[in-house]
């Protein structure tokens, strides 16, 4: 599974704090399953809950959703864009631990393509590319709570 710690890499590149305080970031698996075509190939489909926890966070909740957000539009697309998808791929909880930190637990349902095919005597295993949208591409960007720029 490369997912989680892409998802790590990005958050803590762009959340304030995270880079600096990377014990404040944890990453849970679960639920994870195993699911195959039954075909000829090995080829399989990861499917799990990824928790991302954040400890003592003291920033507005949209400085984490927001790049969560950036992140599945390149590594989980159908929870943008599939509606049944929506009501429970992307789910969260806050402990407000006093008026100004919270622990924020948050629910992604990903999933990860695997292709498994024989190749000179062995097998090659390769992750699968997400589907990309048409239009998307990689203005640079800035991410502003009210006035404060925060990324």
């Amino acid at each position: 599974m490369y997912k989680p710690q892409s998802l790590r890499d990005h958050l803590s590149a762009m959340v304030p704090g995270l880079n600096t305080n990377p014990d404040k970031l944890l990453l849970f698996v679960e639920s994870g399953k195993l699911r195959t075509t039954g075909a000829g190939s090995l080829s399989f489909q990861y499917h799990y809950t990824l928790n991302v926890v954040l400890l003592d966070f003291a920033a507005h909740a949209d400085t984490v959703f927001v790049p969560i957000l950036m992140w599945l539009r390149e590594h989980q697309l159908d929870l943008l864009l599939n509606h049944d998808k929506q009501s429970d791929g992307f789910q969260f909880e806050a402990e407000l631990l006093n008026h100004e930190t919270a622990d924020l637990s948050i629910k992604l349902a990903l999933t990860e393509r695997v292709i498994v095919k024989e190749a000179k005597g062995g097998l090659d295993v390769r992750h699968a590319q997400e589907p990309k949208l048409a239009h998307h591409d990689k203005r640079p960007w800035e991410l502003f709570i009210r006035t404060d720029k925060v990324a």
